[in-house]
C-alpha cells in the first residue's frame, strides 16, 4: 500500500506527506492578481490544486484550503486607469470573471477566499513584528522595506545568492538601505489609494499579504503552499524571509505548479497570446477544457495548441459515451471505486498521467466487456473510471457539468434527434447511403456526434462546428 509523497522545491526531493496535526492538511494558494480576464494559465493552478485538495480529502484528510485575491497592486491601478473605472470595480469585475471560469471548470471553493484589501490591520500588525524584530525599517517617507541582509537566510527555495540579484525597479531615488531590499508597504501617491498606517498611508507591496492572510488562517505552520513556477522569485523568496523574520515557521511543503506555453514561450498578456477562458468555453465544454487542463502532470508544462485541445476533447468524449452506454446497459449509474494502480500513481506526487493510463485500461476492457455483453465486467470498467473522474473533477454526472437547458428543451431535443436517427436507419435499410450520409452530416455540422454501437447509434453535443 503506497503513501502519499509530494515534491518539494525547497527541498528538490519528493517528500512523505506527514501533516502538521493529524487527519488534518493545510493549504495556502497565491490566487488571482485580478486585473484581467483569467487566461488558461492562470486557470491551470486552480485546477491542479483542485486535484490536490481532492485527493487529499479522498485519502481522509480534512482540508483547510485558502485561495487569496490581490485586489490592489499597481497593475490594477494602471489598469482601472485605462477602463476608466474606479480601481475596486475594475478588481471585482476581474474577480467575478475568475469565480465564473472556477465554477464552469468545477474547481471547488475554496474553505476561505480573502482578499488582500480586508486583510490591512493584519499586515499592519505584521509590519510592527518586523520593525521591532529589527528585520524591516520605515526611513521617514511613508514606504518600509524588509532588510534582506538582516536575514539568517535568504533566497533558500530559489537558490540565488544575494549579490548577484540585480536592484529592484524602485531602488533608484528610494532611501533603501540596500537596492535589494524589498517593499512591504508603499508610500501614497496623489490620487491612489492609500490607508493609514503609523508609518504614512500607503497601500501593501504584493508579499506582505500573503504572509498576513497564511499567518491569519492557519496560523504560523502549515502544511503546503502552493503556486505557480514563476512566483518562486521574487514572491514566495519574500514571502518566506518575512515570516521567518517574524518567527513564524510558515510552509512546511513548497508546489508549484508549471507553464502553460504557446510557442515554447509562458503564455502572458504582454505576448498578447493569452487565451481567454470566457472564449474558449464558447468552443469546447468547460468538462473538455478542465480535462486537458488537468491531464499532464502539474511540475511539468502544457503546450497549447488547438489540435491539442481537440484531441483531448475527442479523447474525453470516448470515456464519457462509455459511461452512458454502460449505465443505459445496466439500468444503473456506476458506483464509483479507485483502483490500486490510481491510487499508486496519485500517491507519486499527483502522478495524473499514469492515472489517465488506468483510466485508459479500464476503458479498453469495459469496451471489449460491451461487445461480448458481460455485464460484470462492463459494472467494474464503469465503476473504475467514474471512481478516477470523481478525484479529476470530470464526472460527466456532476451537477457541476449539468446542461443549462431546461427539462422540457432537453427533451424536445432529444425527441428531434432521434426522429432523424430513424430516419438516417431508415435510409440505411433501403441502401440510400447517401441520405443516411446526408442526415450524419447534418447533424455533425450542428455539433452533434452520432456514434454507432452494436446497441444502436447514440448521440452526444460535441461543439465541434464552432472549432
Amino acid at each position: 500500500m503506497s503513501s502519499l509523497a509530494l515534491y518539494d522545491t525547497l527541498t528538490r526531493t519528493a517528500q512523505p506527506f506527514i501533516p502538521i496535526q493529524a487527519g488534518k492538511a493545510s493549504i495556502y494558494l497565491c490566487g488571482a492578481t485580478v486585473q484581467g480576464s483569467p487566461h488558461i494559465g492562470h486557470i491551470r493552478s486552480g485546477v491542479n490544486f483542485d486535484i490536490l485538495s481532492r485527493w487529499l480529502t479522498q485519502s481522509g484528510y480534512a482540508v483547510t484550503f485558502i485561495r487569496n485575491v490581490t485586489d490592489i497592486d499597481d497593475k490594477i491601478i494602471q489598469k482601472a486607469v485605462v477602463e476608466e473605472m474606479p480601481w475596486w470595480a475594475l478588481a471585482m469585475k476581474y474577480e467575478r470573471e475568475f469565480a465564473s471560469a472556477y465554477a464552469a471548470l468545477n474547481v471547488l471553493l475554496p474553505t476561505y477566499e480573502p482578499r488582500a484589501t480586508g486583510h490591512i490591520t493584519q499586515m499592519i500588525g505584521l509590519m510592527g513584528n518586523l520593525i521591532e524584530r529589527g528585520a524591516a525599517y520605515a526611513p521617514g517617507n511613508g514606504d518600509v522595506y524588509l532588510d534582506v541582509r538582516s536575514l539568517d537566510s535568504y533566497l533558500t527555495l530559489s537558490r540565488q545568492k544575494l549579490d548577484d540579484l540585480l536592484s529592484s525597479d524602485d531602488a533608484e531615488g528610494s532611501l533603501k538601505k540596500d537596492p535589494r531590499d524589498f517593499a512591504l508597504w508603499k508610500a501614497a501617491k496623489p490620487g491612489e489609494p492609500s490607508w493609514p498606517t503609523p508609518w504614512g498611508s500607503g497601500r501593501p507591496g504584493w508579499h506582505l499579504e500573503c504572509s498576513a492572510m497564511a499567518y491569519a488562517y492557519l496560523g504560523d505552520a502549515f502544511d503546503i503552499h502552493g503556486g505557480g513556477l514563476d512566483l518562486i522569485f521574487p514572491h514566495h523568496e519574500n514571502e518566506i524571509a518575512q515570516s521567518e523574520a517574524a518567527g513564524y515557521k510558515f510552509a512546511k511543503i513548497w508546489m508549484h505548479n508549471a507553464w502553460v506555453t504557446t510557442a515554447g514561450e509562458k503564455m502572458s498578456k504582454s505576448l498578447g497570446n493569452s487565451l481567454h477562458v470566457k472564449e474558449l468555453l464558447k468552443h469546447f465544454r468547460g468538462i473538455e477544457l478542465r480535462w486537458y487542463l488537468g491531464s499532464a502532470h502539474y511540475r511539468s508544462m502544457l503546450e497549447f495548441s488547438q489540435e491539442a485541445l481537440e484531441e483531448s476533447a475527442t479523447g474525453f468524449r470516448r470515456i464519457e459515451s462509455f459511461l452512458y452506454r454502460a449505465a443505459e446497459l445496466l439500468g444503473a449509474a456506476a458506483t464509483p471505486t479507485l483502483t490500486q494502480d490510481f491510487i499508486d500513481a496519485m500517491n507519486d506526487d499527483l502522478a495524473v498521467p499514469a492515472a489517465l493510463a488506468t483510466i485508459s485500461e479500464s476503458l479498453r476492457v469495459g469496451n471489449s466487456a460491451i461487445t461480448a455483453g458481460d455485464s460484470p465486467a462492463i459494472s467494474k470498467s464503469a465503476n473504475e473510471i467514474l471512481g478516477a473522474l470523481e478525484i479529476l473533477g470530470c464526472s460527466p454526472f456532476d451537477a457541476a457539468f449539468a446542461l443549462t437547458s431546461n427539462e422540457d428543451e432537453t427533451k424536445a431535443l432529444d425527441g428531434v434527434i432521434h426522429l432523424a436517427l430513424a430516419q438516417r436507419a431508415a435510409a440505411r435499410d433501403r441502401k440510400d447511403f447517401a441520405a443516411s450520409d446526408a442526415i450524419r452530416d447534418g447533424l455533425s455540422a450542428l455539433g452533434i456526434t452520432i456514434e454507432d454501437t452494436p446497441q444502436g447509434p447514440r448521440w452526444s453535443i460535441s461543439r465541434t462546428e464552432e472549432r
